[in-house]
C-alpha cells in the first residue's frame, strides 16, 4: 500500500547550506533503503521546511514518527495524508527546491500571500504548490536514482 504525506515544520535553528546538504544526503541514502521519494522544498528566510514523502505506508509512518522527535523542527504540522496508486515524486529519492529562487506568483496561486506559510493553506493546495515546482526550474537538487 503505497501513501503520500505532506507535513511543514519550522526550523529550530537557522537554515544554511550546509544543513540542507546534510539533509539531503542523509535523506537519499536512507530513503533509497526503504523505498521512500519526494520532495523537500526549504524557505531559508522563514525558516520553513515542506516535505512531501511517498512510499510505502510502514515505511512513511515510520520517518514521519522519527520527523516528529527530530530536534531540528518544531510546529510539526501534517497537511495532507492519502493513500495513492502511484507515486508523483517518484524520479526522486528525495530532491529539494530552493523557493528564494521561486517567482512569487507561483506561490499566491496556491496561497493567501506571495510568501511561502504552509500552515495557513490547505494541504490540497500545498502539495498542488509543490507539484508545480516540481515540474519547473526551481529544483535545487534532482535525483533520478535506481529504479527512477
Amino acid at each position: 500500500m503505497l501513501v503520500r504525506l505532506l507535513y511543514a515544520s519550522r526550523a529550530t535553528d537557522a537554515i544554511d547550506d550546509a544543513l540542507m546538504h546534510s539533509i539531503v544526503e542523509r535523506s537519499r541514502a536512507n530513503n533509497l533503503e526503504h523505498g521512500i521519494t519526494g520532495i523537500l522544498s526549504v524557505y531559508p528566510e522563514g525558516g520553513i521546511f515542506l516535505q512531501v514523502l511517498e512510499g510505502a505506508r510502514s515505511q512513511v509512518n515510520a520517518l514521519y514518527g522519527n520527523l516528529l522527535r527530530d530536534r531540528r523542527h518544531r510546529d510539526v504540522t501534517l497537511l495532507h495524508y492519502a493513500e495513492i496508486e502511484e507515486r508523483h515524486f517518484a524520479a526522486w529519492r528525495m530532491g529539494s527546491i530552493d523557493l528564494k529562487k521561486v517567482n512569487r506568483s507561483t506561490i499566491l496561486r496556491f496561497s493567501e500571500k506571495p510568501v511561502l506559510d504552509p500552515f495557513s493553506m490547505s494541504g490540497g493546495g500545498a502539495l498542488a504548490l509543490l507539484e508545480e515546482l516540481a515540474h519547473t526550474a526551481a529544483i535545487v537538487s534532482r535525483d533520478v536514482g535506481q529504479g527512477g
